[in-house]
């Protein structure tokens, strides 16, 4: 193990941190509107299904090449291939990393203004309030949302600055329960709502009737991207894990909390919206339109709506932190740089292109890359191309140049661990033919 690096400190720390990688603004804010558009619980099986037969095996691949070569996502192909030209796969996870930085950071300084309305109880003031008008006069301003994306970005970097122990494993050992405990209690009050009993059926009576090509990709995608596969994020952090975890039981723990942390996001949700008559397929305005226009008609809605955009920072918040460090690690390992400068440096330019991002909401919309926005381009480009192109390319060379023996090897950590054959023999054929391909799929749609 190469001593010389951060680690992290204990197990309870890297489970906190890569559940904290996975649970996003994808569990609260994109997971509920996709399950609202695909039918519901059918599409919360079909999800389930990918993320434990197709994204686990996928995960442990990641994982396997971060702990192997103990280094950044760059330098770990240079290790495991050195001469050949595999260590390019590398630049996808920091190229995605920066990519979704860019307007993930816008995104996550929307819910600073609204944890700040919810403070203000601007949501459950008398008289007739248009969410839709609220929402759209704030992210077309070129100040305000600008000024949240800095305050977040700077949120981010100052955790990523206290290096991997006493920064981002201490920011996850206390975040980590308290959004579960947050998401929990604004979950047992959405389901006491009268009416909520058509949302828990939505959610958990499957209709597969309504299950198409749309559902079936819409699910591959989110639970792909949910785990934060193929950006770099699952390598980094397992650089930084020892060589006595169990990588195939920190992967399982890490897709349970991740799934179970969305699915009890749309016990919050959903009940909610059906208690108030609203559509379940209102899509990405489902929380910053829909759900104050219920917090306004809450009993106690203020302090739901309190609680529910403050878990809404912090999962924000986590996620950002382990994007920042693919790049700031790569900074630092591959120019010999100290990590202040690394972090300086990546915050200077996330807040040069997440500035074009939230200004492309207004004053740029006119302006274009390739018939997008800033904000959907870098949007568009992490999610269809670097995400999956890295995915594939790292399921690749697992399968074909790293190779099997080296595989189990390193899952069960050079044989102490007694994991059945049969399970190490499924797992590398998912990720030498199954995973390749149904990747390539993603890719194409």
């Amino acid at each position: 193990m190469n001593t010389s690096r951060d680690n992290f400190g204990s197990r309870f720390g890297v489970l906190v941190a890569l559940t904290g990688s996975a649970v996003g603004l994808g569990n609260l804010w994109r997971f509920p509107y996709l399950m609202g558009e695909n039918g519901g619980a059918a599409f919360i099986i079909i999800y389930l299904i990918f993320v434990f037969v197709l994204c686990l095996p996928i995960m442990y691949s990641e994982f396997v090449l971060g702990r192997r070569s103990q280094t950044n996502v760059f330098g770990a192909f240079k290790v495991l291939a050195p001469g050949s030209k595999w260590s390019i796969v590398g630049l996808f996870g920091v190229l995605a990393s920066i990519s979704i930085l860019a307007f993930y950071c816008v995104v996550g300084g929307w819910s600073i203004e609204y944890l700040v309305k919810a403070l203000c109880f601007d949501f459950t003031r008398q008289g007739t309030v248009n969410y839709e008008t609220m929402f759209s006069d704030f992210v077309s301003s070129p100040v305000k949302p600008v000024v949240y994306h800095v305050i977040f970005l700077v949120m981010t970097a100052a955790i990523c600055l206290g290096g991997v122990k006493k920064g981002i494993e201490k920011f996850a050992k206390i975040m980590m329960p308290l959004l579960f405990v947050m998401v929990i209690i604004i979950a047992i009050r959405s389901l006491t709502l009268e009416g909520a009993s058509a949302g828990i059926s939505y959610m958990f009576k499957p209709d597969f009737s309504k299950i198409n090509s749309g559902t079936l990709l819409a699910a591959l995608g989110q639970a792909f991207f949910s785990l934060s596969l193929g950006c770099g994020t699952i390598m980094t952090y397992g650089s930084y894990v020892s060589k006595d975890e169990n990588i195939m039981k920190c992967s399982v723990i890490t897709s349970f909390s991740d799934t179970l942390f969305a699915i009890i996001a749309g016990c919050a949700i959903m009940p909610a919206v059906f208690a108030f008559g609203i559509s379940p397929s209102e899509g990405p305005g489902l929380v910053f339109i829909t759900l104050p226009r219920i917090f306004a008609q809450l009993p106690l809605g203020g302090i739901i709506a309190i609680l529910f955009f403050l878990t809404l920072l912090l999962a924000a918040v986590t996620s950002s932190i382990s994007l920042l460090e693919v790049v700031v690690t790569y900074l630092l390992e591959e120019f010999k740089i100290k990590r202040k400068t690394a972090v300086f440096l990546t915050f200077f330019l996330i807040l040069i292109l997440g500035t074009l991002c939230s200004l492309s909401q207004g004053v740029l919309s006119d302006i274009k890359l390739f018939g997008m926005t800033f904000f959907d381009f870098f949007d568009y480009v992490s999610s269809n191309i670097l995400m999956p192109v890295g995915g594939l390319l790292i399921v690749l060379f697992v399968g074909w140049r790293l190779g099997k023996a080296n595989l189990f090897d390193e899952l069960t950590n050079s044989g102490k661990l007694k994991v059945p054959q049969w399970l190490l023999e499924i797992t590398f054929f998912i990720i030498r033919f199954l995973a390749p391909v149904t990747i390539a799929v993603i890719m194409i749609f």
